[in-house]
């Protein structure tokens, strides 16, 4: 006698069973309940069942099932017994499959509805970057508007050349006709600025002053 290595367990008795093959047994019904289920099975059981019953009711010799036809009977019963669980078998093999196949196409739909709704997202935020990027219109606008600002500082400077270069006419204008009381000869004297100081005027130049 040997000795079980598990004791947790109670010790249970042998039984005796059929062992068969699931998937090869639920292939089988299938292929049965197919064939069932086709005008070509009807057809042929239609045509037993006539020459059947015309066998045995016009040949006295070969009848071997007299009216009503008892084992004819039997056999459809039989026939019904074994096709309806074979339908059935069949019929729940089909509904697990559809089982699968709706689980699958539910966890594809969920994937895509969130592949779908991440690229609604990364769309969204390109088309925010899009909107804050400088576009071609808008380069161009700027370019011109700087081109003319150029333009208009080199035609500003290049007056500006021009007026520093031009003779200081207004000063030798201004200037007034002196007499030399030591020569008697008149010469030019410069306007120099004057200020006014108390009641009189001073005029200030380099090498005298005057007060009247």
């Amino acid at each position: 006698m040997t000795r079980r290595s598990d004791l947790s367990a109670p010790r249970q008795a042998r039984r005796w069973s059929l062992h068969y093959d699931p998937e090869a047994f639920g292939q089988f019904s299938e292929s049965i309940a197919r064939t069932l289920g086709t005008a070509r099975f009807l057809v042929a059981q239609t045509a037993i069942v006539i020459v059947w019953i015309s066998l045995n009711v016009a040949s006295a010799v070969l009848r071997w099932d007299k009216y009503p036809f008892i084992l004819l009977n039997l056999a459809f019963s039989t026939q019904a017994a074994y096709a309806a669980p074979l339908i059935l078998l069949a019929q729940n093999r089909q509904e697990q499959r559809d089982r699968q196949q709706t689980d699958n196409d539910r966890r594809v739909v969920e994937r895509t509805q969130a592949d779908t709704e991440f690229l609604a997202r990364e769309i969204a935020s390109v088309r925010v970057a899009l909107a804050d990027m400088v576009t071609s219109e808008s380069l161009n606008d700027q370019f011109e508007r700087l081109t003319m600002a150029v333009e208009r500082m080199a035609h500003r400077l290049d007056e500006l050349e021009v007026q520093s270069t031009k003779p200081d006419t207004d000063t030798d204008a201004d200037a007034e006709p002196v007499t030399d009381p030591r020569t008697g000869s008149d010469h030019e004297r410069p306007a120099w600025p004057s200020h006014s100081i108390l009641h009189g005027t001073v005029t200030e130049s380099p090498s005298h002053r005057v007060t009247e």
